[in-house]
């Protein structure tokens, strides 16, 4: 496909799958404004989620004559996919004719934030400001809009976590008239859309604080960590104010309504897409869902909606039994451009439907991995599974545990992890080696010949789709997979490393946000470019002609 073609088609209003198939790392640093990130390397494990339609219309890209679009769009095929194409030149090409590039990841939610702030005037507060009056003695709330996990690494000092569409959901037990809500994430963007989902909910003394926990810091003010202050569930009178709210954001926004029987029958459908999306809480998904429903936590469905649906114009149905946290995702989805989006209005059990509820964790959809020898963590431990291995074991148990030999210490095994290089960083298998999936030919030439390679990952599964991959660069060795990964050498006590000495390729596997870089004194210049990119999306989305959000008054 040509680069004038995909502009028609992305603004015709049928489905459309852009992937870009480069690590994330590299399409942080400039892509399509609705390109998804589907890193070659993570296929697999990523592609039956983001696109569950087989037959959905799909558009790779990679930069321009790599040649991995070529290899995803082979092994998509092997996956059943059957209409894919690839953008000739990549986003090179794309840049060429005219298009523009985009930074950052999450960019299409990231950029709606911004534009909410511009049309609304959402109220902000400056860091100074709510230290000065937090010490004042005022009556307020702070409310963290992120994630229990990341609140959890740090939060504003008495910040209370209440994720996202949890907002209106819990607010009305935390905030009487007379307390000022403050809303905070990491930067902006769910501060902004937290604050004012609770003013379109009929929530007036709500601010969002500007630039979360990054301007804080900035500021020179510390954040607390490990805080384990969480939003209570509501009350039965708090429960029927929030969805009296959220009746009134429904009417406002023009949020559709369907039956369980017509969602279903949507999900039937070959010719279309519909993506089943969950926005309550993780431990209510897991204590009682639809079967083939997705957990996208509602503010993180807003907030990086590229993670859970690739499929441009496609049907969302959004699952919660109050309705009012399906409802507020559903308002802003509408904003932000989304034209077939529906909450799904209770019925049955647990309000999900006559169906079979099932219970507990929900593994992501995965196809078929090869069948491939496996080998155990204390295994490589004691030294491999060769006789070699077994007797210098032997012989290190006899020296003491200190004196223990290691397959990873031994030049003719390596140990491969294909982890992220932010989980290998902090913490891998001694003398493991760190590679990119995608870039095995860089970790041959630069490991070279051994007698056997041990492929790990954070669970094996990566390692064990990449292990015929492995087995051709190396044919002159044993390929293996660690069984369980990462996880079960650290399950098993056995002792870990840390750092990227041993790394085979750049770091540009991941997006690595200001606190993720090992200079601690660079904090600040990242933190501050990061919020310096935000702003500026306001104003760069104007440049692109297929970038329509709406606005209701």
């Amino acid at each position: 496909m040509r680069p004038l073609e995909l502009r028609e088609r992305l603004v015709s209003g049928a489905e459309l799958a852009l992937l870009d198939v480069r690590e994330q790392g590299v399409h942080y640093r400039g892509h399509p404004f609705f390109a998804v990130s589907l890193p070659l390397s993570r296929l697999e494990v990523m592609a039956l989620d983001l696109v569950p339609r087989f037959s959905a219309p799909l558009v790779l890209l990679d930069g321009g004559g790599e040649g991995l679009a070529e290899r995803a769009a082979a092994k998509l095929g092997q996956l059943g996919y059957t209409d894919v194409q690839v953008l000739e030149g990549g986003c090179a090409a794309w840049q060429a004719a005219g298009g523009e590039l985009f930074s950052g990841v999450n960019v299409p939610s990231k950029a709606f934030g911004e534009f909410i702030e511009h049309h609304y005037e959402t109220p902000r507060i400056p860091p100074a400001e709510l230290k000065r009056l937090k010490d004042s003695g005022r009556k307020l709330v702070i409310l963290d809009s992120r994630p229990w996990e990341e609140y959890h690494r740090m939060n504003i000092p008495g910040g209370i976590d209440a994720p996202g569409a949890e907002l209106v959901y819990r607010v009305h037990d935390l905030a009487d008239p007379d307390t000022l809500g403050v809303v905070n994430c990491a930067g902006r963007t769910r501060s902004i859309i937290g604050c004012q989902s609770l003013r379109n909910a009929g929530l007036k003394d709500v601010v969002a604080l500007k630039d979360g926990t990054m301007g804080w810091e900035l500021a020179g003010f510390e954040c607390e960590r490990g805080s384990e202050r969480v939003a209570p569930e509501p009350s039965s009178e708090g429960r029927r104010k929030a969805r009296a709210a959220a009746d009134q954001v429904a009417k406002r926004f023009g949020v559709k309504f369907t039956s369980f029987s017509t969602a279903m029958s949507w999900r039937a459908e070959s010719m279309r897409t519909t993506y089943l999306l969950d926005v309550r809480t993780r431990a209510e998904f897991e204590a009682g869902r639809i079967p083939g429903s997705v957990h996208a936590p509602g503010g993180q469905l807003v907030q990086a909606t590229d993670e859970f649906v690739a499929v441009r114009n496609a049907r969302l149905v959004l699952v919660d039994p109050e309705r009012v946290r399906s409802v507020m995702t559903a308002s802003w989805l509408n904003q932000m451009g989304w034209d077939d989006v529906h909450v799904l209005e209770p019925e049955g059990e647990f309000g999900l439907g006559d169906v079979t509820i099932a219970r507990g964790p929900r593994a992501p959809r995965i196809p078929a991995y090869p069948d491939w020898p496996t080998v155990r963590a204390e295994e490589v431990a004691r030294g491999g599974a060769n006789a070699r291995a077994r007797e210098g074991a032997r012989e290190g148990a006899r020296q003491g545990a200190s004196q223990r030999v290691s397959a990873s210490s031994r030049e003719d095994v390596a140990v491969i992890d294909l982890s992220t290089s932010l989980r290998f960083r902090r913490k891998h298998i001694p003398g493991a080696w760190w590679a990119v999936r995608a870039r095995l030919a860089q970790a041959r030439e630069k490991i070279g010949a051994v007698k056997e390679v041990v492929l790990t990952s954070e669970d094996s599964l990566i390692a064990r789709f990449a292990a015929p991959e492995a087995a051709a660069l190396w044919p002159e060795a044993q390929v293996k997979v660690l069984e369980g990964g990462n996880a079960a050498w650290l399950d098993a006590g056995l002792p870990a490393e840390t750092g990227l000495a041993k790394a085979t390729t750049s770091l540009d596997d991941v997006w690595y946000k200001p606190y993720d870089h090992e200079a601690g004194a660079d904090y600040e210049k990242h933190a501050r470019a990061y919020l310096d990119w935000e702003v500026a999306l306001v104003e760069q989305i104007k440049r692109d002609p297929a970038i329509k959000f709406r606005t209701y008054g």
